[in-house]
């Protein structure tokens, strides 16, 4: 299957995994080997200035910690739009990439446009994503960078939308439809 770097995949109504109902997750890489990514719609109640004070230079004021997924939820890992992309630890698409686990902070501002801060990540084994996307557990959209560092209440449904015919009525469905 070709590489979903760069991409959205949203949550189906169908996916039951509590962990990823109704998220939208950035692919930050695939290949034969898996797939990792960050979930981009769960914002904590603790935000980046409370959590992990060093960063809050990079974000705006109560801006929250996101968690990026299940695994390993102590790790931190920041996103980035570059002023050049070269700058980035590696970049997932356009001028969006990850900063460096060594980058300075006192300098780092005047190179990022904006940033968001992520508690853990989302993971997958070789095949497992494929075999999910197969399943029609997924929906592939490519990613533009407000859907990383815009609001992110709305974000399953804005991407649905976006995404255009039966999944913009899919946009509508409430987050529970028993109770519709």
């Amino acid at each position: 299957m070709e590489s979903l770097k760069g991409h959205l995949l949203v949550a189906s109504a169908d996916l039951a995994d509590p962990n990823f109902r109704r998220a939208v997750v950035l692919v930050t890489e695939h290949d034969d080997e898996g797939a990792l990514g960050v979930i981009l719609n769960r914002p904590a109640e603790t935000t980046v200035a409370e959590a992990v004070p060093p960063l809050a230079e990079l974000v705006e004021d109560e801006d929250p910690v996101y968690v990026g997924g299940p695994v390993d939820q102590g790790s931190v890992i920041v996103l980035a739009q570059f002023d050049d992309p070269d700058e980035a630890a590696a970049t997932i698409f356009d001028d969006v990439g990850f900063v460096s686990g060594d980058a300075d902070l006192d300098e780092l501002p005047e190179a990022i446009r904006q940033a968001r801060v992520f508690a853990g990540y989302a993971g997958w084994s070789a095949g497992q994503l494929d075999a999910e996307l197969e399943a029609d557990g997924w929906i592939v959209e490519p990613a533009i960078a407000d859907d990383v560092f815009g609001p992110s209440d709305e974000l399953w449904s804005d991407v649905l939308r976006r995404k255009g015919g039966p999944y913009a009525l899919l946009a509508t469905m409430p987050p529970d439809p028993s109770l519709n």
